[in-house]
């Protein structure tokens, strides 16, 4: 069933590879980043965000678990479309 629900989030996030993205990452001890950038590319367990900071561009990967249990939150920015949710 999560392998369902983890294919459903990458193949979600494939549609929007090139696109520009809104991250919200919760990373424990009440630290939550939000960081804007482009979905660069999706792998079969991870996907990767490139960021633009401070001038100096770096990529962030996340896991699509990430994104089903709600650790990451991403939006993107055209649509304000959040992907990852569950209809219950």
């Amino acid at each position: 069933m999560s392998d369902n629900i983890l294919g459903q989030i990458k193949s979600d996030l494939d549609s929007f590879v090139g696109k520009k993205v809104r991250l919200k990452a919760n990373q424990g001890r009440r630290k939550i980043i939000e960081k804007e950038g482009i979905l660069e590319q999706t792998y079969p367990k991870v996907f990767v965000v490139k960021v633009d900071e401070d001038q100096t561009p770096r990529r962030i990967s996340y896991s699509y678990a990430d994104v089903l249990t709600e650790t990451v939150e991403v939006k993107i920015k055209d649509n304000n479309m959040k992907i990852g949710c569950i209809s219950v």
